[in-house]
């Protein structure tokens, strides 16, 4: 996503089993091979990780 991704918006990568199609890829973002996902923030479902991740992207 050239210009970034709005919270709460899907990364246009994943797929439809929510694996990033550029894993283990030179393109991959910086920030995403940064990101080391932990319980505290992906929670124990889909949608916990999603409302997790969305109130951090809006709050920075």
């Amino acid at each position: 996503m050239p210009n970034g991704k709005p919270a709460g918006v899907r990364c246009v990568q994943l797929n439809d089993k929510n694996l990033c199609n550029l894993f283990g890829k030179s393109e991959r973002p910086k920030v995403c091979h940064q990101f080391k996902a932990c319980p505290i923030i992906c929670g124990a479902t889909t949608q916990q990780a999603l409302d997790n991740i969305t109130e951090l992207e809006s709050i920075t």
